[in-house]
């Protein structure tokens, strides 16, 4: 829905640019992010709950597990908690990055499905295994350049209020901070860890978009 009212705002509103590709990278993006503000408390209290169940000390999709975890009963004892932490504020951490993830991903992956098909054969245009195809190749395209931003995002949700995250490492407080940070303390791969199953997760979802 925001993104086909933000594409004809576009439209009557930017008529320089035309009816193309860019006006699909544009109305993507700004979809994107509102689809980000609108949900983001619900993604941090899903990344929560996953983490306090995961047994393991091994990194995990880019995370790594604190000694002493809050516990958590549910969604809104997520809320309750982390709204006590640091109010409102709290429950948009990591947004930076999610944001700065969001835009370029989703607008890319509009902006290359609609190229992608744009090259498909007349005859071929209501192929639905071509469309699964542009939709898959877009968000795979679009996920492996923004994935590293997306891995800031769940470290900084996980961590808490103090100077030292739990694992010892220095509090994460900014999108390339962050990014440093983990190059620094756990190596450049752990920037990607997990892409592998993510593909997947990204396929399944773009081809129903």
């Amino acid at each position: 829905m925001a993104y086909e009212r933000y594409r004809c705002w576009i439209l009557g509103n930017c008529p320089t640019l035309g009816t193309g590709p860019v006006v699909d990278l544009l109305a993507g993006s700004a979809s994107g992010g509102t689809a980000v503000l609108c949900t983001y408390p619900l993604d941090l209290a899903r990344t929560k709950l996953a983490f306090q169940v995961n047994n393991t000390d091994q990194p995990s999709n880019g995370l790594k597990r604190p000694s002493a975890p809050p516990s958590y009963g549910g969604i809104k004892d997520v809320f309750r908690g982390v709204y006590s932490e640091g109010g409102v504020r709290a429950l948009y951490r990591g947004v930076g990055p999610t944001l700065m993830g969001i835009l370029p991903y989703a607008g890319l992956k509009f902006y290359i499905y609609e190229g992608l098909k744009a090259h498909v054969p007349e005859d071929y245009k209501n192929s639905v295994t071509l469309k699964l195809s542009c939709g898959a190749a877009a968000g795979l395209f679009g996920q492996t350049l923004t994935y590293p931003l997306d891995v800031v995002r769940r470290q900084m949700q996980v961590q808490s209020h103090l100077q030292h995250d739990q694992s010892g490492g220095p509090r994460i407080t900014g999108t390339f901070q962050g990014l440093k940070i983990i190059k620094q303390t756990q190596g450049w791969r752990q920037l990607f860890a997990g892409l592998s199953l993510n593909y997947i997760k990204v396929v399944l979802v773009t081809v129903t978009h």
